[in-house]
């Protein structure tokens, strides 16, 4: 017999599972420091997991990892600055730039912000206590062409935008877009320039402003590399790769850049989760500082990785290489002369290797992978017991320009 007490405590069963796990949620989001409220230092991971981007140390710098051109609902992005922070913070960067947009500021409706500084002061606010430097930076946003041009360790961004007559209409974005545009765009990269700003030119392959995809640099770039104003361009933006781009970065002696972009979530554009990475720029520096991280910027010292591939010039390149590959103790197979040598990988890149040696290999074809943070075992039959054996590869998923992939050799000693 089913009672009215029977009734109410199935109702109330069924209630909980309907919507206990929502109230558990709200309370967890009270509860939790830092969770509910948009402002306050970001949590920093619990734990290491395979979402950090790791590269080891050459023998003369350290490897600092960081993304420099990034977005939040200060300009067009779609998430709060800390956001940013704890996502930089999951991957392990080193540093993070949150380059708002100065004349596009498509939230103006809802968030009229004055002050372009503000992205900053959120995003260092949230860092707080953590080792993630965040740098002051702002995107000059134009049309070719000059485009769309980043600005790093600037002082204040509100000296690099000159809006003379905005439209009265607050949610008027491309009125206001249109009044800032009348400055014309060498004032603001010269403004830029004499506050010391790192500054790089973005996405010069962006199908808006280039339709056929291929980046070239007009005068506007050119006179500006030259006057030592211009100071690097990205090779590569989100997913895309300009190797037109690498080829300006190395004719006009300009740093290589490799950047997100990123617009809404770390995870919903580059899924770590399934393995995947944001573009980031590796820079070689003195130390762990923005001084140094600035050091190695205007030092050309850089290298990309975007897509599980590293770009940039031979003498930076090389020796990330280097330290990420190394070589056991060669042995031999009992009773043979064949040689057995364990390649181990130091870095977050799943290394392509060609073996070029005269030696031929006893085991599967030339080309070989070794994973991050992983090991490969390489059987070599040079004929007789060696004491030392060189191995010389080909990482083909390396270029130190376009289309030309860098040569490196290992060395194994009994």
């Amino acid at each position: 017999m089913i009672n009215a007490a029977t009734t109410h405590r199935r109702y109330l069963v069924n209630y909980w599972g309907h919507y206990g796990q929502h109230f558990l949620l709200i309370c967890t989001a009270i509860l939790t420091p830092g969770f509910a409220l948009a402002h306050g230092t970001a949590q920093t991971p619990n734990s290491v997991d395979d979402r950090t981007i790791v590269f080891p140390d050459t023998a003369e710098y350290q490897t600092l990892v960081v993304d420099l051109h990034t977005h939040s609902v200060f300009s067009d992005g779609h998430v709060w600055p800390k956001i940013r922070v704890a996502e930089a913070l999951k991957d392990g960067l080193d540093g993070l730039a949150i380059t708002e947009h100065l004349e596009y500021q498509p939230h103006r409706a809802d968030l009229l912000n004055p002050d372009r500084n503000r992205a900053y002061i959120e995003a260092a606010s949230a860092a707080e206590g953590s080792e993630l430097m965040v740098i002051r930076g702002s995107e000059i946003t134009r049309e070719a062409p000059a485009g769309h041009i980043n600005a790093i360790f600037i002082e204040d961004a509100n000296k690099l935008l000159n809006v003379t007559n905005p439209p009265e209409d607050k949610s008027d974005v491309l009125g206001y877009y249109t009044a800032a545009n009348q400055w014309p765009a060498q004032s603001a990269v010269e403004a830029a320039h004499q506050q010391g700003a790192f500054i790089f030119w973005n996405h010069p392959d962006w199908t808006r402003q280039a339709p056929d995809g291929i980046a070239r640099i007009n005068d506007f770039h050119a006179d500006n590399a030259k006057k030592g104003i211009l100071n690097g361009i990205e090779i590569a933006n989100g997913d895309y790769y300009s190797e037109e781009a690498f080829a300006i970065a190395l004719e006009h002696d300009l740093a290589v850049i490799g950047v997100s972009d990123v617009h809404d979530l770390i995870d919903w554009d580059y899924k770590p989760h399934e393995g995947g990475h944001r573009p980031v720029t590796l820079v070689l520096a003195k130390d762990k500082s923005i001084a140094a991280l600035k050091e190695g910027l205007f030092a050309k010292r850089t290298i990309v990785w975007s897509r599980n591939t590293l770009m940039g010039r031979a003498p930076e390149l090389i020796p990330i290489l280097q330290a990420s590959l190394s070589t056991s103790n060669l042995t031999y197979r009992p009773d043979t002369s064949i040689a057995i040598v364990t390649i181990s990988n130091n870095s977050d890149m799943h290394m392509q290797l060609r073996y070029t040696g005269a030696h031929s290999l006893l085991l599967g074809p030339d080309r070989m992978t070794i994973p991050a943070h992983g090991k490969f075992e390489v059987h070599v039959k040079p004929g007789k017991i060696v004491a030392t054996l060189d191995l010389p590869f080909v990482v083909e998923n390396a270029l130190i320009a376009p289309g030309q992939n860098p040569s490196i050799l290992l060395t194994s000693q009994r």
